[in-house]
């Protein structure tokens, strides 16, 4: 398994940016995918982000796109999700996985790695 540590959340208002952050250790992050999810109180926990071994290939579910950006500096074993215009649904705890998987995985169950999550919220 790999070690994940998310950090960026907070507090920010409608139409506002944050940056997440998610820093790995362990297993060769940079040769596995990897991905954003967030969970809200009594809801299941979604995609939000994707993305594959290089970079070159991302995912983002239609809730999130155009507003979400993933990226990832393998020379700083992070992965990182640039989120604007921010809505109140976005408000959840975020967070950040890895798969042993070269391409894009999808599904919670395809993650073998978890971090511990950051709050996001988001006034009106």
């Amino acid at each position: 398994q790999v070690q994940l540590v998310e950090s960026g959340g907070g507090l920010v208002q409608a139409g506002g940016s944050l940056r997440l952050s998610c820093a790995a250790s362990g297993r060769a992050f940079s040769l596995t995918a990897a991905g954003w999810f967030r969970q809200a109180p009594g809801k299941e926990r979604d995609l939000v982000a994707a993305i594959n071994w290089n970079g070159g290939s991302t995912y983002y579910p239609e809730s999130v796109k155009g507003r979400f950006t993933i990226s990832r500096d393998d020379a700083k074993n992070t992965v990182y999700l640039q989120m604007n215009s921010l809505k109140p649904e976005d408000t959840a705890v975020y967070y950040c996985a890895a798969t042993r998987a070269y391409g894009l995985r999808y599904a919670a169950v395809d993650f073998d790695s978890w971090g511990q999550g950051t709050q996001v919220t988001v006034s009106s």
